[in-house]
């Protein structure tokens, strides 16, 4: 699987916080028949097998329905059970370092917050940036907003997919239009709705919305 612009419509970004009465699995299935386009595993507290195990069974589910699947930081844990790839942030690993460790083939994803960084990850061989928060957000409460203007500025300094992230919701989402992103990622959005799936297909829809406009501008 590769990362492109039309993968990043919907990314969805796993979150434990959201799942009391159901699996993280069975949620992430409902996200993935709504039409999320791309997967990433983020897990705070699982550990060893339990992580693995975890990750194996979404990986599972990606190839059922065909977009490509990620984990974020951990790149041995990425090659140890064959993902498509590893989403990094600034703190984590550099984009090379990152590359080096899972090769050429596999999907290197970078969190990016200005311009420099995003042309530093581009020329080490980043496969597509994530640029935010775009706006405040609980699952990340202490994280620091980028804004609209940077996000443009960032879409326009590279040549790989952009995904904004960060707050994101069916009532702000449109608000990226313009701006040049390929798409949104996503997670109370899609896990706090009642109807995850409905949800999924709404974004979707939207995030086109907000890709298309991109392509206009």
């Amino acid at each position: 699987m590769k990362a492109d612009r039309n993968s990043m419509l919907l990314y969805l970004v796993t979150d434990r916080a959201w799942a009391a009465g159901t699996t993280v699995a069975r949620q992430t299935e409902e996200a993935l028949r709504g039409g999320a386009t791309f997967l990433q595993y983020r897990e705070k507290t699982l550990r060893g097998d339990a992580f693995l195990a975890e990750a194996l069974e979404l990986k599972a589910l990606a190839r059922r329905y065909n977009v490509p699947f990620v984990i974020n930081d951990d790149a041995e844990a990425a090659l140890q059970i064959d993902a498509d790839g590893v989403h990094v942030g600034q703190c984590d690993m550099s984009a090379a370092a990152a590359r080096r460790l899972v090769g050429r083939d596999k999907i290197v994803g970078v969190s990016v917050q200005t311009a420099e960084q995003a042309a530093i990850a581009e020329r080490e061989g980043a496969d597509y940036l994530g640029v935010g928060a775009v706006f405040t957000t609980p699952t990340k409460p202490d994280a620091e907003t980028v804004g609209l203007d940077t996000l443009k500025s960032i879409c326009a300094s590279v040549s790989i997919p952009v995904v904004a992230i960060g707050g994101i919701n069916e009532s702000n989402i449109l608000t990226l239009k313009g701006s040049g992103a390929d798409g949104a990622a996503v997670i109370s959005a899609v896990f706090a709705a009642t109807d995850i799936r409905a949800a999924a297909a709404r974004l979707l829809t939207l995030s086109k919305e907000v890709a298309r406009h991109g392509e206009q501008a």
